[in-house]
């Protein structure tokens, strides 16, 4: 067998590996408007714990919650889970070069199952897939990528982490990670102050070309 290279890479999923983001504001915008009277729900709650939204944004008001998580469950039921370009044939090339990998998500389990569901093969990309039920402090905290150097024995020293959202690139800096910004959800200038370099998507990258990256 193969040596596993002492190196780890963990990816966000929504904006990272799946192109998701675009529909998850439309429905963040609607709870907003809808509950809050807010235009820009949607901006605040990128890269958070539906836990987080819940306590920081709908405090106290249970009514409205179990609204609005049914409706989540529906709409994540119906959603589309189409690859960002590229990625699939990088994560297969870090897998030739025996890297070891993880999903690190604020997303539950709940969502997750929705996504395997749509993508089966999503299981077998990642040799582990940590969700919100794993961790207490919701990014930007560390703790979610902390959680996955643990996880595999490695340092912010041998760790990558790709992110979209600027809460998911503040908790990858945090962590002292290698961190690449991926210019999917946000621009590249305004994702450029929190992150080490900058991808388009995944498109044409290499495990060779990741290894050159360095903080």
């Amino acid at each position: 067998m193969a040596e596993t290279k002492n190196i780890a890479v963990l990816f966000d999923f929504d904006g990272v590996v799946v192109d998701t983001e675009t529909q998850y504001s439309i429905f963040w915008h609607k709870m907003g408007v809808d509950y809050l009277g807010m235009e820009d729900l949607e901006k605040r709650v990128k890269g958070q714990t539906l836990m987080y939204i819940y306590d920081t944004f709908f405090p106290g008001m249970a009514k409205e919650r179990e609204e609005i998580t049914a409706g989540l469950d529906r709409f994540e039921q119906e959603m589309s889970f189409d690859f960002i370009p590229g990625v699939e044939a990088f994560i297969a090339d870090l897998r030739r070069n025996n890297v070891r990998m993880a999903v690190v998500t604020s997303s539950n389990d709940k969502k997750m199952e929705a996504v395997y569901r749509a993508k089966p093969e999503i299981k077998n990309m990642f040799d582990r897939i940590l969700t919100a039920e794993m961790f207490t402090a919701s990014k930007p905290a560390p703790d979610c990528f902390l959680l996955g150097m643990e996880v595999f024995g490695t340092t912010p020293e041998t760790t990558y982490v790709f992110e979209d959202s600027f809460n998911g690139l503040k908790a990858g800096m945090a962590s002292g990670a290698t961190v690449v910004g991926l210019a999917t959800t946000n621009s590249r200038e305004e994702i450029a102050p929190l992150c080490h370099h900058i991808l388009d998507d995944f498109e044409g990258f290499t495990y060779d070309k990741l290894t050159e990256l360095h903080k």
